[in-house]
């Protein structure tokens, strides 16, 4: 049965519904004001009309029982900073998000992770490692976190519910709509002992823009980042770069000089934005270092 909301909840589900995730401007305003502040500053039109009409319509006219029942029926839970869940590593992001839905195993969130992100057409070479990095990393205690896509995404969350770990999918899409669908069953399979995370409401679709900030929250909810293969201007390096900002460890895996699936890896590790490392051992030893 559906619980009924507190206000502050409330009012980070109609911000969350309106504006769009990671919005620097939105969240310096809530930063600085709060939720509560900015929820009734959009409500009342005290921002400039002009410019943030399509915000204030969409808090005004925000259906709290509509946006409750529709992550209810996706099986799904919507965290805020205000719950003892919350992934408290997340705060540190310059634009932190203003809330998740997340589906499958909330608990979790805050684990001891690791992150595994690379191309969506990787070579076979690429899958065996991110396999391998993956049910390496589970059996010393650690979640696999990833961006759910094909390619290495997928190879990593596979690694891991191979190894009977858990991983957590972060996806740009809501969490109802199976994004890809040919991962359908794997993200069924993630649920199971792990979770999906997004930070757009459910029925949302996935835009080419929410991938860029998705990586950050793959980067956040992560203690190390590896890039397995990745393509010269990869989505992937944005992770990495996202990770290394926030002063956590960034790993690339070096491929063969004349693939084009390894020249983002080898282009994080020439601009010294990531450590070279060829086995599990070398990135555990290089987490335990740092």
């Amino acid at each position: 049965m559906m619980i009924r909301a507190n206000t502050t909840l409330l009012q980070r589900l109609a911000l969350f519904d309106a504006i769009e995730c990671g919005n620097p401007y939105w969240s310096a305003q809530i930063s600085e004001f709060g939720i509560a502040t900015v929820y009734e500053h959009l409500f009342l039109g005290v921002y400039k009309k002009e410019k943030y009409a399509q915000i204030i319509e969409k808090v005004r006219s925000f259906n709290a029982d509509k946006a409750l029942k529709a992550i209810d029926e996706s099986r799904a839970t919507f965290l805020t900073p205000e719950d003892p869940r919350w992934p408290m590593r997340v705060n540190q992001l310059p634009c932190p998000p203003i809330g998740l839905v997340v589906k499958g195993n909330v608990e979790i969130l805050s684990n001891n992770s690791f992150s595994i992100v690379g191309t969506r057409k990787p070579t076979a070479y690429g899958v065996g490692i991110a396999t391998e990095f993956a049910t390496g990393f589970v059996d010393r205690g650690w979640d696999i976190v990833s961006g759910g896509a094909y390619g290495i995404d997928s190879a990593a969350h596979r690694g891991a519910l191979l190894a009977e770990g858990r991983t957590v999918a972060v996806i740009a899409s809501g969490v109802d709509l199976h994004y890809p669908s040919g991962n359908a069953r794997l993200f069924e399979e993630i649920c199971e002992n792990g979770a999906i995370v997004s930070e757009v409401m459910p029925g949302v679709s996935a835009l080419p823009h929410r991938f860029l900030t998705r990586n950050r929250l793959i980067a956040a909810l992560s203690d190390a980042t590896l890039v397995v293969e990745a393509a010269f201007r990869s989505g992937s390096l944005r992770t990495a770069r996202d990770a290394a900002e926030l002063m956590r460890p960034v790993m690339a895996i070096p491929g063969p000089i004349n693939s084009p699936s390894s020249d983002g890896c080898h282009r994080l590790i020439g601009e010294r934005a990531a450590e070279l490392v060829t086995s599990v051992a070398d990135a555990v030893e290089l987490i335990s270092a740092l």
